[in-house]
């Protein structure tokens, strides 16, 4: 298939124009271009723009801001021939206080302080659908996980292959359960670096995909009985240039406490690891996403999971995270969470090995295992009473949950509308309309 390449690579034609990047509360890439003569006047003195429409930057006293491009993210698109770049809002010459990227600098900050480097190796899910006009979702192909003939290969190696020019390194591409649900894994990085990744591939998957005639979505839940998308995050600290999270015995103490705090904040923490209506249609039993708050060496139906890798491979895996959630935040909160169990020298509670779908209740509460809250709403309840995952957000907290409240509230007046319980498993169009595209 011709992408445009010959008509648009960086060889055919000078790059004229430069893709100023930011996302919103959402996590949703928003940004302007500007010519390239400008680059040294963005990345210096910074390019003003009108914040007070962007989701998450909504007040008026957000009008006047400033993007300040961070030259370490300049990339080249090469289907486009135009450049584009990540970086940081101010207001006047203050970091803004609810710029996303801004909150996990800041984040990251602390950590070092603490003496560690953080390392985040995502694995996000997504589907393919036909193009047809409305909201029926065709999917393009009946292939099951790890079905290497399926017709989305052709759509995962054009992926891959564009994937070095923004930077990222393909490591696994396959199908997974749900038909027209893939996977492609990049390698691990720094925490900043791997949140910018995934906003990357995000565009990447969906610009790949338009030019195949398909939608691709990262929905957590675009159908009712298929598996949902998640995210699984592997985490690890490094200090010294060790990773700290290794021991000869498998876990060291410090990852032990890393996980204590994990588990403790879990509940409130999925307000921001799984941040949309949508997001709790995926955490139910009975597709793979985990519901309960337990950790274990084996185990996939566990919130956090240890691999079985020891020295620098030493990490765990926390996977109830979803694609709708904002990078930046996600790894500001979890990683805060965690170092909060450091610091108190949390030990993590609710291990086991069992299949914890089908334990009985009074099985799960002799073992301490709550449950991860059942909605949008339940979550940010959870999240208000959290004062350590609340202080991970920084300035960015109080317009993330003014604006997930009005999300909550919208959706139950549709629902309302439409008179369906609030509890309904359906993906309703009001979700679809929603996130569909996001």
């Amino acid at each position: 298939m011709n992408t445009g390449l010959s008509v648009y690579g960086k060889d055919a034609r000078t790059i004229k124009f430069l893709e100023l990047v930011f996302v919103d509360m959402n996590g949703f890439p928003r940004g302007m271009e500007v010519p390239m003569d400008r680059y040294e006047e963005a990345t210096e003195e910074g390019i003003p723009f009108d914040g007070s429409s962007i989701p998450g930057f909504e007040g008026i006293e957000d009008s006047d801001l400033i993007f300040r491009a961070d030259p370490s993210t300049y990339v080249e698109v090469p289907w486009e021939g135009v450049s584009r770049v990540y970086g940081y809002i101010y207001k006047g010459r203050k970091p803004y206080p609810a710029d996303p990227r801004s909150v996990l600098r800041e984040v990251l900050k602390e950590l070092e302080k603490a003496g560690f480097r953080a390392y985040v190796g995502p694995e996000p899910e997504f589907y393919l659908f036909r193009k047809n006009g409305s909201w029926k979702l065709e999917i393009p192909d009946g292939g099951g996980y790890f079905d290497l003939l399926s017709p989305g290969r052709d759509v995962w190696r054009e992926i891959a292959l564009y994937m070095p020019a923004f930077g990222l390194t393909p490591e696994v591409l396959h199908h997974e359960v749900g038909m027209g649900q893939h996977e492609i894994d990049f390698r691990y990085d720094e925490a900043l670096r791997t949140a910018d990744n995934i906003i990357s591939f995000k565009y990447i998957v969906k610009a790949v995909a338009r030019m195949h005639g398909l939608h691709a979505t990262f929905m957590p839940k675009p159908l009712r009985d298929f598996p949902g998308n998640g995210m699984h995050l592997h985490l690890s600290l490094w200090k010294g240039g060790e990773n700290a999270f290794a021991s000869e015995d498998g876990l060291s103490e410090v990852a032990l406490h890393f996980l204590g705090g994990l588990l403790a904040h879990a509940r409130a923490l999925t307000a921001i690891t799984n941040p949309t209506v949508n997001s709790y249609k995926r955490l139910v039993p009975g597709y793979e996403a985990p519901v309960y708050v337990s950790w274990g060496y084996r185990n996939r139906s566990a919130l956090v999971r240890i691999p079985a890798f020891w020295g620098n491979g030493a990490r765990m895996e926390y996977r109830c995270p979803d694609p709708s959630a904002n990078p930046y935040l996600t790894f500001a909160a979890v990683l805060m969470a965690g170092l909060d169990g450091i610091r108190r020298k949390l030990e993590p509670e609710s291990y086991v090995e069992e299949n914890v779908y089908e334990m009985e209740g009074s099985r799960r509460k002799e073992l301490g295992i709550e449950t991860l809250p059942g909605s949008l709403g339940e979550a940010l309840e959870e999240l208000k009473k959290d004062k350590t995952v609340r202080e991970s957000l920084r300035g960015a907290y109080r317009n993330f949950v003014e604006y997930k409240e009005r999300e909550w509230e919208g959706y139950l007046e549709y629902l309302k509308d439409q008179r369906l319980p609030e509890d309904t498993l359906d993906v309703t169009e009001w979700e679809l309309r929603r996130y569909f595209n996001v």
